[in-house]
């Protein structure tokens, strides 16, 4: 695992040298190993090394034969070998054993149709310095981040976004427009990201930078096409391909691959079947919010060591702001937090780690995919009886049921947005600065998505909407970052575009089954595990934030942001603090509302507060 940073222009190569040299330096943590640069009058090309296959040749940047082409990569390629043996029965030929050289012989022979043969997790870079072209690409999924810089002249690229904060053209400046979906969202939805000019390149594209011009095109979608066969024959091939994806991801790598392990049936799984060595665990101290012992008796069970330790809540709160500057965006998912411990610990033992993320997008695994009898009785229900009992509702005190039938009134593409509807358009213009508010809505983000599977059952246009949001942005992004700011890698073997080419065929009648989410895939994991971890709910790090804020010293520490000088340009002072002290007061439960606001004032600090 590794990170690159790189830009086109006319400068002076000893000048280029020297910033390619500062912006990699910037990304030091993706790679602590070693470093590479390639440079010449038109191109910088840098490179940061953390060293897991062909350990003592497999240095980036990576030329071919004649060296016209060079390549600067990140991620695994895991079918890497048997498309060497193909590009070698072509006549191409080798100086390293890196998965690296693949890609870039594979470009020569097969150019964009490359792109879906990869079997990984990745994200490059290639420049051919004969047409001067730069090609770019970022895998299927979005495992691997990807962004560019676009302004005028200037064309720069990077992992990560700090990577190119070092070179002096780059100018820094809020995108404001991204803060009202963040607040509904947790997490940046546009491509534009909360840098002006920062753009990420989404999943599944490629992109071809040339004489000034640049040109993005796809070359992988999601597309659900159900095949009717019976549950057993799907079963079957379930059990396979992921046994078969979990063996990839661990024997590709010269060294030892931990994995990470909570209380849910995703992590359990991948541990029963790779039997790793070691697995890590982190939790809080308090009830309800620890899956430590959970995960130790589960590794006992397994015959592998468990290492594990709790984070206190001053662990929690001096950490954010480094949290935030690994994750180059505002990012409001309370676990992100847990991933950077989690992280540190794993990187006393090992390099490489297997995680779960990516089960709940493949085989439905999410509660918002089910819906109850009474619920699917309303929404049969005309519009003209659901939006006045909607309106009634609103005015009323809150009830059980309540947030049921104002939801459920809405149109499809307006109720769904994902897993983490913090607030509504609504919340999120009251407590913006005036010159913030405006009338976008969730539907304007989402409704091109929806577009492409309105014909679709509810639980494909859900699973639909967060491969493209909630798994790339938020997910993916995490754990990402946060296994990268500990120089760890991070696999994630639910995410194998083999095993997305069964799961988009299983029939939701098998995902969804008898009031269970993802039952097929529960139904394979009770072969290799007890049924009580099979059936387990998942708690995806909780985190018991909104309860410590009602401490005076937690308190008064987000009361202390919610009061800097700057909070005037981005927020509605009076307002975000009554919602501090009502949460304090105890009397309504503003926690997320809160975090989500706290976190974008760290992020402001650490990106263009004082240093």
């Amino acid at each position: 695992m590794c990170g690159f940073v790189g830009f086109i222009d006319k400068k002076a190569k000893k000048d280029k040298n020297k910033i390619v040299k500062s912006m990699a330096d910037a990304i030091i943590h993706r790679g602590p190993d070693s470093e590479g640069y390639y440079v010449d009058e038109d191109v910088a090309l840098g490179f940061r090394r953390l060293s897991i296959i062909d350990l003592k040749s497999g240095n980036q940047p990576i030329y071919n034969e004649d060296k016209t082409k060079v390549i600067v990569f990140n991620g695994e390629i895991y079918n890497y070998q048997e498309l060497k043996k193909e590009l070698l029965e072509k006549g191409h030929t080798f100086t390293t054993n890196t998965d690296t050289e693949v890609i870039l012989h594979g470009y020569e022979e097969y150019h964009e149709s490359l792109f879906s043969k990869l079997r990984g997790m990745f994200a490059f870079v290639i420049y051919d310095k004969e047409t001067k072209e730069l090609v770019g690409c970022r895998d299927h999924f979005g495992i691997k981040p990807f962004y560019y810089y676009q302004n005028n002249d200037e064309f720069m690229f990077s992992s990560e976004i700090k990577g190119m904060l070092p070179h002096p053209n780059f100018i820094k400046e809020v995108n404001e427009k991204a803060l009202k979906m963040y607040l509904i969202f947790q997490y940046s939805v546009f491509e534009e990201t909360f840098f002006k000019n920062v753009y990420k390149l989404k999943p599944g594209h490629y992109f071809k930078y040339s004489n000034g011009k640049l040109k993005i095109k796809q070359y992988f979608d999601i597309k659900f096409e159900k095949v009717k066969k019976p549950y057993d024959v799907y079963k079957s091939e379930v059990k396979s391909i992921l046994s078969d994806s979990i063996k990839y991801h661990q024997i590709t790598s010269d060294v030892e691959v931990g994995s990470y392990l909570s209380g849910g049936v995703d992590s359990s799984y991948v541990v029963s079947v790779a039997k790793p060595d070691k697995t890590f665990t982190v939790g809080f101290d308090e009830q309800g919010f620890d899956e430590t012992k959970i995960a130790k008796d589960f590794s006992d069970l397994m015959n592998v060591k468990n290492y594990s330790e709790y984070i206190s809540k001053d662990d929690f709160f001096n950490i954010l702001p480094q949290v935030e500057y690994y994750t180059d965006e505002p990012h409001a998912n309370l676990s992100t937090v847990p991933l950077l411990f989690l992280s540190e610990l794993a990187k006393k033992q090992v390099k490489v780690v297997l995680s779960g993320e990516g089960s709940d997008e493949m085989f439905g695994g999410y509660n918002e995919y089910l819906e109850p009898r009474l619920v699917k009785i309303y929404m049969s229900l005309p519009s003209i009886i659901k939006k006045p009992l909607a309106s009634i509702s609103q005015r009323l005190p809150h009830f059980p049921g309540k947030n049921t039938i104002i939801k459920y009134s809405k149109p499809f593409c307006e109720r769904y947005i994902g897993h983490a509807q913090v607030m509504n358009e609504k919340e999120a213009n009251e407590i913006l600065a005036d010159n913030l508010k405006d009338n976008m809505t969730t539907t304007d983000v989402l409704k091109p998505y929806y577009e492409k599977v309105k014909h679709e059952n509810d639980i494909i246009k859900k699973m639909y909407i967060d491969m493209h949001f909630w798994l790339p942005q938020d997910i993916l992004l995490k754990a990402d970052k946060m296994s990268m700011a500990n120089s760890i890698e991070l696999r994630v073997p639910f995410l194998d575009k083999e095993v997305w080419e069964v799961a988009r065929k299983i029939p939701t009648k098998y995902l969804i089954r008898k009031n269970k989410t993802k039952e097929i895939f529960r139904n394979v994991a009770d072969e290799v595990m007890p049924k009580e971890w099979s059936t387990r709910r998942k708690l995806g790090f909780p985190v018991p934030f909104s309860k410590w804020i009602r401490e005076e010293k937690y308190y008064k520490k987000v009361k202390e942001y919610f009061n800097k000088d700057y909070v005037s340009k981005f927020f509605n002072k009076e307002v975000i603090n009554k919602l501090l002290e009502d949460h304090y007061s105890n009397k309504c439960n503003n926690g997320r509302k809160i975090y989500n606001i706290y976190i974008f004032l760290i992020w402001y600090q650490v990106y263009f507060g004082d240093k």
